[in-house]
């Protein structure tokens, strides 16, 4: 996939996240607490394929360091 592609991916990802987290914070402050649990690991799902989706970004557009090469 190109890196435009792939922004928009991750674009799409990062607004399911946030959506994700609205919900679960609707049920915990509703006091749906097994709901929230449940909804709670839909979001570290999410949160998880948004941390992907950046590494990804980032390796393709980080410049390459030898391993000798010190930041």
């Amino acid at each position: 996939m190109s890196l435009a592609a792939d922004n928009l991916v991750l674009q799409a990802k990062t607004a399911i996240l946030e959506d994700q987290v609205r919900r679960f914070q609707a049920l915990q402050n509703d006091g749906k607490w097994e709901e929230a649990l449940q909804q709670f690991q839909s979001t570290l799902q999410c949160a998880a394929d948004v941390l992907q989706g950046s590494l990804t970004i980032l390796e393709e557009v980080a410049p390459k360091r030898s391993p000798r090469q010190s930041f």
